[in-house]
């Protein structure tokens, strides 16, 4: 049995530590928001925070992350009112959506770390994969969520 703190709840879960906490987000505490991309850590769509930091969730054991405060988009808001989710529609990102809820986690905590982020910044951090190529508009709402100053 192991001890999660999931959205600032906690729950106990009985699965095989090495289960990958992105399963045991969808299929254990029913968390759906987090997507499966390419179940190898590379696309990005299954980024979660753990303690404010951008991680895979597709690759990361669940026994990882015990004792830890993770984040799913689920956890941001409850009614999309997190700046930036707000900023995010503002700036029409999403076409399919598929990748935005781990975009806009990583981009949560890119802001974290650097409250105004340059161009070059957001391109750095930002490594998760958007097939729909909405990457102007992506930079464009990380520097909207940065003007508001009210992101983290």
């Amino acid at each position: 049995m192991l001890e999660l703190q999931v959205n600032g709840k906690a729950y106990r879960v009985d699965v095989d530590p090495t289960t990958p906490l992105l399963w045991v987000l969808r299929d254990g505490l029913d968390l759906i928001g987090t997507k499966f991309g390419c179940g190898v850590g590379a696309c990005g769509a299954c980024t979660v925070l753990m303690d404010g930091q951008a991680m895979r969730s597709c690759v990361v054991p669940v026994s990882a992350v015990a004792g830890k405060a993770v984040t799913t988009i689920e956890g941001l808001s409850n009614d999309g009112s997190h700046p930036v989710q707000q900023a995010w529609l503002a700036e029409s990102v999403p076409q399919c959506g598929y990748c935005q809820s781990g975009m806009m986690l990583a981009a949560v905590a890119l802001l974290k770390h650097k409250p105004q982020p340059t161009d070059a910044d957001i391109d750095t951090a930002m490594t998760n994969i958007c097939r729909c190529g909405t990457y102007n508009r992506i930079r464009r709402a990380i520097h909207a969520a940065a003007r508001r100053n009210l992101y983290v």
